[in-house]
């Protein structure tokens, strides 16, 4: 990442972004939670993209360089915390749910965020006390490396409906179908079935952001049918996509 900013403390604040902006490439020497209080965020690394509705938050340990991008109307809620305090022990970005309460602390917290009073400090510690329970989710998109594997997944990301299984997609990338499974566990730490429903469940938070029909959604992303993939999304944000927009 060029032109990489470097701000010592992580805010903590809000911000409202317009569907598409992004908060270039910075990194902070404290640790940071990322949130939506409406629409989605993307946070990407050079090790990938980690993606979140309102039901969930991302944790940007200190020291790593990072970017946001906004889809939807953003509600972009931000939390610093000392490089010292790290109730979950992470060293890598990671996606969190966020239940009710951990969503109104936040939302506390990043709405005044120059309080220092008694008050303010019990809040920041049931904060934290929140965060060490809440559960870690697979809400990631890896970046590979070895170009064989980043061929297979550049198809796929031009085109998430696409059909094709491992086989077919290896002998278009040029590759053979054990070698790139093998690829997906080690360099991506899932499955080629995985990765795919990850990157699927990417884009179909992207476009409902933006307004876009369940049923288009689900076509457009490679679903079979519009069921299956409102099963596979409340399965994995805890909530209907026809229900994303009155979340907002």
């Amino acid at each position: 990442m060029p032109n990489i900013r470097h701000t010592p403390a992580a805010p903590t604040a809000t911000r409202t972004l317009a569907p598409g902006e992004h908060i270039d490439a910075h990194r902070h020497d404290d640790h940071q939670i990322v949130y939506a209080g409406s629409g989605v965020v993307a946070v990407t690394t050079d090790a990938g993209t980690w993606f979140a509705p309102g039901t969930r938050a991302i944790w940007v340990p200190a020291g790593c360089t990072h970017a946001h991008r906004a889809y939807g109307h953003l509600a972009l809620h931000l939390v610093g915390l000392p490089a010292t305090t790290n109730p979950l022990g992470l060293s890598a970005p990671t996606v969190l749910a966020v239940g009710p309460l951990l969503r109104e602390l936040i939302l506390t917290c990043t709405r005044t965020p120059h309080d220092e009073s008694p008050e303010r400090r019990r809040l920041r510690a049931v904060l934290l006390d929140q965060l060490r329970a809440s559960p870690q989710e697979p809400v990631q998109l890896p970046a590979p490396s070895d170009p064989r594997l980043a061929a297979v997944c550049d198809l796929l990301r031009r085109d998430p409906a696409d059909p094709r299984g491992l086989a077919e997609l290896a002998t278009a990338a040029g590759a053979g179908e054990r070698t790139l499974s093998r690829l997906f566990r080690r360099e991506l730490g899932m499955t080629f079935p995985q990765w795919r429903t990850q990157l699927r469940l990417y884009h179909a938070l992207r476009m409902l952001a933006d307004g876009a029909p369940v049923t288009t959604v689900a076509h457009r992303c490679g679903w079979s049918s519009t069921s299956a993939f409102i099963d596979v999304f409340r399965r994995a944000y805890g909530y209907t996509p026809g229900t994303h927009h009155r979340r907002d």
